[in-house]
């Protein structure tokens, strides 16, 4: 308080600017652990990336239930980032502050990264949590919702919820894969079978047959089913549709 004259609410300000200053020093450092968290009710889900420096953070007790909260606040605010950082949390203090004294207090760089929210509209909804540390809280989660004939066949959406989180398609199917991911793989297989020794005459012909395998790897209809692999995804969801599916994975393209 010395440095404050005694006053109570300078010094607090004082202390709070401190902890900006920390913070903020630590913003460079790169944050690739974390905790994924998925909220689900009555058919709305959302999903919320959080993260920390080193998988010691992620088990802390302080920042599980920092992130527990801010999973509320995700789903009350429809995965909408900005929304989701000015809330105040329980203590009346904005999510951006809160976040500001986490990192401080636990040293290390925290950052809420992304988040997602599917509605009740157009189908079902379904979650999967991969080695859940909590209920609804682990390192990989998806949803996919599902529209069809068989709208409570909870274990075939159940199932492929988890499909997604094991086999990480990139997209439905190839005509909504991204050109440029397409384009990128074709000239790393050119470039693999020029360097290996084939005839520029052959490198077309492999090439394509290569590019179709990596398609049908990662594209979730043309995937094998992980229950069967000798059946595709498309063969398993006859009579569904597939309405979208997001999957995130603790730190990937960090």
């Amino acid at each position: 308080m010395d440095e404050n004259n005694g006053d109570i609410e300078k010094s607090i300000e004082f202390l709070r600017k401190k902890g900006i200053a920390k913070a903020s020093k630590k913003m460079s450092r790169t944050a690739s652990e974390g905790l994924v968290l998925v909220n689900n009710k009555d058919n709305e889900v959302s999903i919320i990336e959080i993260n920390s420096e080193t998988d010691f953070v992620a088990k802390n007790k302080d920042f599980i239930s920092f992130c527990k909260e801010i999973s509320d606040i995700c789903f009350n605010q429809k995965g909408v980032l900005e929304k989701i950082n000015s809330s105040k949390m329980k203590n009346d203090i904005s999510v951006k502050d809160n976040l500001i004294d986490l990192i401080s207090k636990i040293g290390e760089k925290i950052t809420i990264r992304r988040s997602q929210f599917f509605d009740k509209k157009n189908g079902q909804n379904f979650t999967y949590v991969h080695s859940a540390i909590e209920k609804n809280i682990g390192k990989i989660a998806s949803i996919v919702k599902l529209n069809g004939e068989k709208k409570d066949d909870l274990d075939t959406g159940n199932k492929l919820a988890m499909h997604i989180a094991a086999s990480n398609p990139l997209s439905l199917d190839k005509n909504s894969l991204d050109k440029d991911v397409l384009n990128k793989e074709l000239e790393i297989i050119k470039a693999e079978l020029l360097n290996s020794g084939k005839k520029p005459e052959m490198i077309e012909k492999i090439s394509q047959g290569k590019l179709n395998k990596f398609i049908s790897d990662n594209t979730l209809l043309n995937q094998e089913w992980i229950m069967d692999p000798k059946s595709k995804v498309s063969d398993v969801l006859k009579g569904y549709k597939i309405i979208d599916f997001i999957r995130y994975k603790v730190g990937e393209g960090v």
